[in-house]
């Protein structure tokens, strides 16, 4: 059996929580069930690609038929053929057989160049930007023939980028090459989204002086705990006079007690993030492509955002 990791807390010092909105959260999870679909008048009008005028043939299917196709895929883990027949069924059972069904060999193909609009859109209000990454599997050749002519084959996969604000919803993604250094894609993470950030929280891996230096310039307080022998930087940057006043106060403080005074425990809210994502979407990328990982990863941030919209728990520290 795996070693089950223990928390390096002792029990004394850990806080205890409880859901202050317990029945609006319960009526939100029995929603997220709910099975009843139906298709709008604009949906139904919108199925098929409008004729555009230009060079070459017509498509046949307009991106909204390609999206609900692949979010009902990416909702109940379906294969492309079984997502074509189950997209079949819901037309024939609302009496909508008259619309064409997209194969899975068009589904396939329209997902690499499919824009997937994000569900969360910007506002003035400045956010608490959480940010980490985690791997996701792929089926690549080398496990594929590992299946097929034994052996251990190459393990393949890639690194899912999330930046998640104080609610829990995710306001950008990233899906990158497993090698692809953490840091290196907050700037990317950042433009994503046009809400000024006023506090940054992530791990050690973020303890880069490009990383304190895009922050402080926006204005945000950086909370990213320094990496172990971590030295004073001689510029005198913003960037770098932020990083070195959280260097100093945690070797004055210590780890924990850092931790604790800056509320670094919030960096747990992209963490549990990642846990709903491998609990309800999965741990692994069904896609072959680059391009199509890509719109399946934005389909699955809509779809755990959709889910989060009906009901999210408020939780407040019991005092003792």
């Amino acid at each position: 059996m795996p070693s089950v990791k223990s928390s390096r807390v002792h029990p004394k010092y850990k806080k205890e929580y409880r859901v202050r909105n317990w029945r609006e959260y319960e009526q939100g999870l029995r929603a997220r069930g709910d099975v009843t679909i139906w298709f709008g008048e604009e949906a139904i009008t919108n199925w098929l690609e409008k004729p555009s005028g230009g060079p070459g043939g017509p498509r046949l299917y307009s991106d909204l038929a390609i999206e609900t196709s692949l979010t009902l895929r990416t909702v109940f883990r379906l294969p492309l053929r079984q997502t074509e027949g189950f997209v079949g069924s819901i037309l024939q059972m609302l009496g909508l057989d008259h619309l064409p069904v997209p194969d899975h060999t068009t589904l396939s193909r329209r997902a690499k160049s499919l824009e997937v609009v994000q569900s969360v859109s910007s506002s003035s209000e400045a956010i608490h930007l959480i940010v980490d990454s985690t791997g996701l599997k792929i089926v690549g050749e080398g496990p594929w023939a590992a299946a097929k002519h034994g052996g251990r084959g190459t393990r393949e996969w890639r690194k899912l980028h999330l930046g998640v604000d104080q609610r829990g919803f995710i306001v950008a993604s990233e899906l990158t090459d497993s090698n692809v250094d953490d840091a290196s894609v907050v700037p990317d993470l950042v433009e994503q989204f046009s809400s000024p950030i006023d506090r940054f929280t992530a791990d050690g891996a973020y303890d880069t002086a490009a990383v304190y230096e895009l922050l402080t310039n926006k204005g945000a307080e950086v909370v990213v705990p320094p990496i172990q022998n971590a030295r004073l930087s001689k510029s005198d940057t913003v960037g770098a006079r932020a990083r070195n006043a959280n260097v100093e106060t945690t070797r004055a403080l210590g780890r924990r007690k850092w931790k604790k005074d800056s509320g670094y425990h919030r960096q747990a809210r992209v963490e549990n993030t990642f846990y709903r994502w491998k609990k309800i979407i999965g741990g692994e990328l069904r896609s072959r492509t680059t391009t199509s990982q890509a719109t399946e990863a934005a389909i699955a941030v809509n779809v755990l955002n959709r889910m989060l919209d009906l009901g999210a728990p408020r939780s407040e520290a019991i005092r003792k």
